[in-house]
């Protein structure tokens, strides 16, 4: 793909501030996550270049000669340049900020994405994917997001930095405790990014070391920024994702999308697990199942599971139109 996938409007004289309208460039950026086993999965385009940066989210413009919708175009792109079929699809939110793209050449151009969400299944690519394309693990980008293990690794490190950060700030410090919690506190899993932006803010995070420095601000040089970095404002885009599927799979039942038609409850389990970054409690997570109507027997039996041959599910799509909100709502606790 082009370096700038975007299609710019020519500027008009607007009549209510009597000059030329700025130039706008409108790109649709999506996180298309999949789950392999026990990781969530996002498509990220690898980059080598100063402009660009490590990697970034796809990409396309929307063209209103072609698309009638924003969805179509995001589809029709998706279709021909991620080469991914897509099932759910979500509009996240509009990021236009001042200087958020590195291409911004003037004052009078500014560059808006509008972000989406799309879930696919591992495998369903074609053949012919773009060479700079990759699957890669979220938790690389936002490794504090996962505790599955109960603890992270990264939680004592990360609340060292941020209570300096905070020290003589009690408004800082709340913010901190909300976000990442104390010990004995369960963590909340949706707030990926209102966590990714305090981290930005302290000066925790690449991007931030790499704007401040673009701004000629002053930057710690033995700072250790946490996750891996992405160009633009891509993990913000990518932390908006998370947190909106993280919600959504407790009242709608996205999970199935990312499912093979014909799984395990013991499959089904791992991918709200690793979507969630929490554990859930064996048997209550089966009796949730259960009491919801969220699966149905197929019939037959897997014997490929690595150990006892279990029964083989399928979503049951009859409870859609059982129940205002049929989704997993996890209870955390240890298999």
């Amino acid at each position: 793909m082009s370096e700038l996938l975007s299609i710019r409007a020519m500027p008009q004289r607007d009549p209510r501030i009597g000059e030329a309208a700025p130039l706008v460039t409108i790109d649709l950026s999506v996180v298309i996550v999949a789950v392999d086993s026990d990781q969530p999965l996002v498509q990220v385009l690898e980059h080598k270049g100063i402009l660009m940066g490590p990697d970034s989210l796809p990409a396309g413009p929307f063209d209103p000669t072609r698309h009638r919708t924003l969805e179509l175009g995001l589809r029709a792109f998706a279709s021909e340049q991620a080469r991914v079929p897509l099932g759910y699809v979500e509009q996240l939110y509009t990021f236009g900020d001042k200087d958020r793209h590195s291409v911004e050449t003037d004052e009078a151009t500014r560059v808006v994405s509008i972000g989406y969400l799309a879930l696919t299944r591992l495998g369903e690519e074609t053949a012919d994917v773009p060479p700079q394309t990759a699957w890669r693990s979220w938790y690389e980008y936002f490794p504090w997001e996962d505790h599955r293990a109960g603890s992270n690794p990264l939680d004592a490190p990360i609340q060292a930095a941020l209570s300096d950060w905070a020290a003589g700030a009690p408004q800082r410090m709340i913010r901190v405790k909300r976000c990442f919690g104390e010990p004995g506190q369960p963590f909340d899993e949706e707030l990926v990014l209102e966590r990714y932006e305090l981290l930005y803010e302290a000066g925790l995070v690449g991007e931030a070391l790499r704007d401040r420095t673009a701004q000629g601000k002053p930057v710690d040089p033995s700072a250790e920024p946490f996750g891996r970095a992405m160009a633009y404002d891509h993990r913000r885009i990518l932390a908006t994702a998370i947190g909106r599927l993280r919600g959504k799979l407790k009242y709608r039942p996205v999970v199935f999308e990312l499912m093979p038609p014909a799984f395990t409850l013991t499959e089904l389990q791992r991918c709200v697990e690793a979507v969630s970054g929490i554990l859930a409690h064996k048997q209550n997570f089966r009796r949730l199942l259960e009491s919801g109507g969220l699966v149905e027997a197929t019939g037959t039996v897997r014997a490929d599971t690595g150990g006892r041959p279990a029964k083989a599910f399928r979503f049951r799509r009859g409870v859609v139109a059982e129940r205002p909100a049929p989704g997993v709502k996890l209870r955390p606790g240890r298999r």
